[in-house]
C-alpha cells in the first residue's frame, strides 16, 4: 500500500527560491500592462500640411466641403493650409477661412498674402485648442518679382501659438516663391529662418510647415536644414513622400519641419484628388 503524502507537507519540502517566481509572476503581468497603457496614453499631436488650390480641385470643381471633410477624418490637431481665398471673385466672395472653422469648428487664423480678385488670398491655419497672437509677416523679395502680365504675388508667413495636447506649441505656414530659378525662394526660406529663430526665444517648440516649392535636392532645403531645422519625412515617413501632382506625384514640396523639443512618430502623405497637391499628415510626440 502506498503512503499518501499530503501536499502542504511536500510542499515544505521544497526550497522557498524555487517558488519566488511563481510568487512574482503576477507582478510582473501587472508591472508589464501598466507599461503598455502608458505606452498607449502617450499624448501626440497630429499636424496636417494641405496646399488646397483655392478650395478647388486640380480640375476647378469646388469641393471646400470635402476639404473639411478631410481635416475632421484625420483628427489634426493643427491645420496648415495654402492658398486660401477670403471673399474673391472666383471663389463666390465666400470666406473659406470661416466656413472651413464653421464645418470643423476648428479655431481658425488667416494670414494674407495679397489682395485679390475683390477680396483676399493668403495662407491659413485651424487648430482644435486655442490660437494666442496669431501675426502675418511679409517675406520680401529684391527685385520685387514681376510675373505675367506685370503682376506680383508677395509670400507671407502666418505666425501662432496654440494650444495641444503636448502643452503649447508655436507654428509658422508658408508659401513660397514658385519659379524654377531659387533666386526669391532663398530670400523667403531666408526670412523663415529669421522668424524661427527669434521666435526659438519662446520656451515652446516650433513647427514650420507649408509648400515651399523646393525638394529635397534644392539649395532653398540643403539652407532651411543646414540651419536645424528637421524635415519630419526623413525622420519617421516612409517612400518618398511626394505631394505634387495630387494625380501622379512626382514632387516633394510640401514639408512639416521641426526643432528641438518635439519628435516625429509617424508621417503620411494622404492619398487624395481634392485638391492639386497631396495632403501630409505628421504625428508628433515629446
Amino acid at each position: 500500500m502506498l503512503n499518501r503524502v499530503e501536499p502542504w507537507r511536500v510542499l515544505n519540502r521544497v526550497e522557498p527560491w524555487l517558488l519566488l517566481p511563481w510568487l512574482l509572476l503576477p507582478w510582473l503581468l501587472l508591472a508589464v500592462a501598466a507599461c503598455a497603457s502608458a505606452e498607449r496614453a502617450q499624448p501626440s499631436v497630429r499636424v496636417l500640411v494641405f496646399n488646397i488650390h483655392a478650395g478647388k480641385d486640380a480640375a476647378g470643381r469646388p469641393n471646400l466641403d470635402d476639404v473639411a471633410a478631410l481635416i475632421r477624418s484625420t483628427n489634426a490637431d493643427i491645420v496648415l493650409l495654402q492658398e486660401v481665398d477670403r471673399g474673391t471673385r472666383r471663389s463666390g466672395q465666400v470666406d473659406q477661412v470661416a466656413v472651413l472653422g464653421d464645418l470643423t469648428k476648428y479655431a481658425t487664423a488667416f494670414g494674407r498674402s495679397l489682395d485679390f480678385d475683390g477680396g483676399q488670398y493668403g495662407i491659413a491655419a485651424l487648430s482644435r485648442g486655442v490660437i494666442a497672437r496669431p501675426a502675418t509677416e511679409p517675406l520680401p523679395v529684391q527685385p520685387p518679382q514681376a510675373r505675367s502680365g506685370q503682376s506680383y504675388e508677395p509670400r507671407a508667413a502666418l505666425i501662432l501659438m496654440t494650444t495641444t495636447p503636448l502643452g503649447p506649441i508655436q507654428a509658422v505656414n508658408t508659401h513660397l516663391d514658385a519659379s524654377r530659378d531659387e533666386h526669391y525662394r532663398l530670400q523667403e526660406a531666408g526670412r523663415i529662418l529669421d522668424i524661427v529663430k527669434r521666435s526659438s526665444a519662446m520656451p515652446a517648440p516650433l513647427v514650420a510647415g507649408g509648400d515651399f516649392n523646393a525638394e529635397p535636392g534644392s539649395e532653398t532645403y540643403r539652407r532651411l536644414a543646414a540651419e536645424g531645422l528637421r524635415d519630419s519625412w526623413t525622420e519617421c515617413g516612409a517612400g518618398e513622400g511626394l505631394t505634387y501632382p495630387a494625380d501622379k506625384p512626382v514632387k516633394r514640396i510640401d514639408y512639416l519641419f521641426l526643432t528641438a523639443g518635439l519628435r516625429c512618430t509617424h508621417a503620411e502623405v494622404l492619398d487624395t484628388r481634392i485638391s492639386d497637391h497631396r495632403p501630409l499628415l505628421v504625428t508628433l510626440a515629446r
